[in-house]
């Protein structure tokens, strides 16, 4: 599957003239911060995603989402900014999201919980 999705998005870049995963993942940094994946979690659990979630932050694999199960998990607020940051169509950043998000959320939480950000200044 991973294959396939990297095969895809290399197509929509092609398409598209960009590099869709670098081009995500660089704007997609603001998601990783700690205030940002605990409102992950938040939205998860409303949206009955939270295992889903949590799988990303603890020690074992990472569940996938789809592309889908990403918009739950983000709010659409979170997809519509990045789609007017990137450019790029909604259903290439969440396809995106939904090939790269569960293990840069893993590499972000590497002790298995998400760190608390006492120096956020907001």
């Amino acid at each position: 599957m991973s294959e396939f999705l990297n095969g895809l998005m290399g197509k929509v870049g092609s398409l598209l003239g960009v590099d869709v995963q670098a081009l995500l993942q660089q704007q997609a940094q603001t998601l990783l911060q700690p205030q940002n994946i605990q409102s992950m979690l938040e939205k998860a659990d409303q949206a009955g995603l939270g295992d889903k979630v949590r799988s990303w932050v603890g020690h074992s694999d990472n569940l996938p989402a789809t592309p889908d199960e990403i918009r739950s998990i983000l709010g659409s607020d979170v997809v519509h900014d990045l789609v007017s940051r990137t450019g790029l169509p909604a259903d290439s950043v969440l396809t995106a999201l939904a090939h790269f998000l569960p293990e840069a959320v893993n590499d972000k939480t590497p002790q298995g919980v998400v760190p608390t950000d006492e120096a956020h200044t907001g």
